[in-house]
């Protein structure tokens, strides 16, 4: 299993290969593990692995991939391993054995102009890539599987729905005091502010939210700050939607949050917004859902697989933001009857599952 591709934080991806590590010793799984030295302890304490770190990366993703694709190789056949495991994008090309690539999305096809300009060639051409020379290719939602088959040419028979899980641990309804804790850093009250968590790109549409937000609340005689968690990201529009958000209204921008505060910052909002332009599935809103909070989001690719009838939708200009936001905060019964559906439907999301589906592709895989 190649995790060299990992960053520093524990994103979605990041999360992704964390949760199916843990479960693959309970299924027989014992991974032998590439590695960046920085995560070589975190891989080495869960029971069942093997570790090969192999130095680090220091971001440069052009030396990640000088190595895939010659020191990877030279691991696999030390390693007498039967399968390579690449779980974001990029495998090794030059490797006799079977691979498994999971292809997260397939918005780089669908909305390439949201995307930073050096990724969408980048990762369209190796999903290409990964297509032709893997067996078998893990995706997390139907709505991906849909439109690589028809934008990427797929073949849909070599292609393994994996949905992702949510770690119901960490991820549970808030105690009182962790919210208090936590709004009191923030400097917001609890159930008084409207959260985003994600990376600040132009496809998560946060400056529509910004607008809509501000036009939803800006004549309430007590209006909901707006709490935008996540990494900066390089959203051009973000600068001017925010300089004209009126002054007695509050933006809270507190780029990365550790991750044990994140169930306070969902649980504890009135409503999560997640007005995403598409999503290979969605991890934010899942895991808001099984905090039991309010979730607004959108109807693109993967969001209704996710949140079902268990949120709330809207378009994602901001107009149709500002009714929807509106339309929430002003009705307590629906938000709990929203609330307890998205825990009813997250708990059905787990990472054992997600890893018994790639169990099964990875037994395709060596047909």
């Amino acid at each position: 299993m190649d995790a060299t591709a990992l960053p520093p934080d524990r994103g979605g991806v990041g999360r992704y290969v964390d949760q199916l590590v843990g479960e693959f010793s309970a299924l027989g799984v014992q991974p032998i593990i590439a590695c960046q030295d920085r995560d070589a302890d975190h891989f080495g304490s869960i029971a069942g692995v093997t570790v090969r770190s192999v130095g680090r990366f220091a971001g440069s993703r052009a030396a990640r991939l000088a190595w895939e694709q010659t020191a990877l190789p030279r691991l696999i056949r030390r390693t007498d391993a039967e399968l390579l495991f690449s779980p974001h994008y990029t495998t090794a090309v030059c490797t006799a054995i079977p691979r498994v690539v999971t292809l997260h999305d397939a918005t780089f096809f669908s909305d390439p102009d949201l995307h930073h300009w050096g990724k969408g060639p980048f990762f369209r051409a190796w999903t290409r890539l990964s297509l032709r020379v893997a067996r078998v290719s893990i995706v997390p939602s139907q709505a991906t599987r849909d439109e690589l088959v028809a934008r990427a040419g797929a073949d849909n028979g070599r292609l393994i729905l994996a949905h992702h899980g949510v770690d119901h641990v960490r991820f549970q309804p808030p105690t009182e005091a962790a919210v208090t804790d936590l709004c009191a850093r923030l400097g917001v009250r609890p159930r008084q502010y409207v959260a985003f968590l994600g990376t600040l790109e132009p496809r998560k549409n946060v400056p529509a939210l910004i607008r809509g937000w501000a036009a939803a609340v800006a004549d309430r005689p007590d209006p909901p700050a707006l709490v935008l968690s996540g990494g900066p990201g390089w959203d051009e529009n973000l600068p001017a939607a925010l300089a004209a958000v009126p002054a007695h209204l509050r933006v809270v921008r507190t780029g990365y949050l550790d991750a044990l505060d994140l169930p306070a910052l969902l649980g504890g909002a009135i409503v999560v917004a997640y007005p995403s332009l598409g999503e290979g599935f969605g991890l934010p809103v899942l895991e808001a859902m099984a905090c039991g909070a309010t979730v607004l989001t959108t109807r693109r690719l993967a969001l209704p697989e996710i949140g079902g009838d268990a949120v709330a939708y809207t378009e994602p200009d901001s107009s149709a933001i500002a009714a929807a936001l509106r339309a929430l905060l002003e009705d307590g019964p629906r938000r709990a009857a929203l609330a307890t559906a998205a825990q009813t439907r997250a708990a059905t999301f787990t990472w054992r599952r997600s890893a018994e589906a790639h169990v099964r592709a990875f037994e395709q895989a060596r047909q």
